[in-house]
């Protein structure tokens, strides 16, 4: 078993969260092929790919309790090698049913990994003594960027679909043997049920926040450029833009996150980034030019690229429920943010227009800047040790709070 902390632990752990965010970029530019190949509307193919919400949704609702009784490697490693080996089959299922079955345990794969590898990364960052969420998060996003750029890349070669699939599948195939024999096997006490995933106290409301932060981040994803092109400020043809200057800040942000934690605490950041990112809101529906809405877009990805991995921190400290029980609860309610946030935002838009829909973005976004003082209240506890090995002087079998928290 490797030592609860070494540099390849907190490798493998990085590899776990590139392939989470590496797989479901490359899944992205192969819908309008599928659509294709199956000769659906898109109606059909709507109901089609919300089988990949729902396999993610009720792998989420379970993972935490299998990792806290189980472990979180084995979970993590499944997870992985099913998004790459069912990759290449979403490539070539030749029929309605056959491709909502194997999307669905693709989604299975992503839940259970998404959720699998931030119970990991909580307990490498406790036995490190020092914040290292953000960075495993930016981990993500680069994964994103990478896997969106290599399919893309291979479709515009013209290079056939299966052998798109099986070449980017490979490259998660290979970085998850890598991270296996490295990432840590500590197994929790048996839990009573799955009853007791249901979040409650504090951890209730850290998955509201995090639902938000990812509804925020889905809008602007799906409605950005929609807005800014609408309003005149850019053309069509620019109106991506935005969405790569969120993007490009947000993983910046991510990469310094760590420093920035260690240095100001974790309510310091969640204060201050959340309010940046109502600031971007607001920059970009007031904006005059386009270089203010770009601006704008900037100051949210900066801004709330450091919320979501605080808040996946504070479900390691909090003494409310189990750590795998809560990452679980946090991440299946704001993966359902995620989910719901683009059509109920399609709604708002259709009642109050679009702007109004952003200004509703930028009061739910004010919400966590309010609340932030009550998801980091825990921020007083004992300072762990200096062993480095993240005991609690008071409890060494209690989880600790975040180093630079104290």
């Amino acid at each position: 078993m490797p030592s609860a902390d070494t540099p390849a632990t907190r490798l493998a752990t990085r590899f776990a969260f590139f392939v989470a965010g590496y797989g479901i970029a490359c899944w992205a530019p192969l819908i309008p092929y599928v659509q294709s190949r199956l000769a659906v509307d898109n109606a059909i193919l709507g109901l089609l790919l919300l089988c990949l919400g729902l396999g993610s949704v009720v792998a989420m609702l379970v993972t935490g309790y299998l990792a806290t009784t189980y472990g979180s490697r084995p979970i993590v490693v499944a997870g992985a090698l099913g998004m790459s080996l069912l990759l290449p089959l979403l490539t070539i299922a030749a029929s309605a049913p056959l491709f909502a079955l194997t999307l669905l345990i693709f989604g299975a794969s992503l839940g259970s990994l998404d959720v699998a590898m931030n119970i990991h990364a909580i307990q490498v960052e406790r036995d490190a003594g020092r914040p290292l969420m953000s960075g495993f998060h930016a981990l993500f996003s680069l994964g994103g960027l990478a896997g969106s750029l290599v399919m893309t890349l291979l479709l515009s070669w013209h290079v056939p679909l299966l052998t798109s699939g099986m070449l980017c599948a490979t490259i998660m195939f290979v970085a998850t043997l890598l991270a296996w024999p490295r990432l840590l096997s500590e197994k929790g006490p048996p839990q009573s049920g799955l009853a007791s995933v249901l979040p409650r106290g504090v951890v209730l409301l850290l998955a509201v926040l995090t639902a938000i932060a990812f509804l925020a981040e889905g809008a602007v994803l799906d409605w950005g450029a929609l807005l800014v092109s609408r309003v005149g400020l850019v053309t069509v043809e620019y109106s991506g833009l935005g969405y790569v200057m969120f993007s490009v800040a947000m993983t910046v942000g991510r990469l310094g996150g760590d420093r920035i934690v260690a240095r100001y605490r974790d309510r310091v950041v969640l204060f201050s980034g959340s309010l940046l990112a109502v600031l971007g809101f607001a920059l970009i529906l007031i904006a005059p030019t386009a270089l203010v809405a770009m601006i704008g877009f900037l100051a949210i990805g900066l801004g709330a690229s450091n919320v979501v991995p605080v808040l996946f921190r504070r479900a390691g400290s909090q003494r409310v429920m189990p750590v795998g029980l809560a990452v679980s609860a946090i991440t299946t309610i704001g993966y359902a943010g995620a989910l719901v946030g683009p059509a109920v935002i399609g709604v708002v838009a259709k009642a109050v227009g679009l702007r109004g829909a952003f200004g509703l973005l930028a009061v739910l976004f004010s919400c966590i800047t309010l609340l932030s003082r009550s998801a980091t209240r825990d921020e007083t506890e004992t300072k762990p040790s200096q062993s480095g090995h993240g005991q609690c002087s008071h409890d060494p079998s209690a989880p600790c709070p975040d180093p630079a928290d104290t």
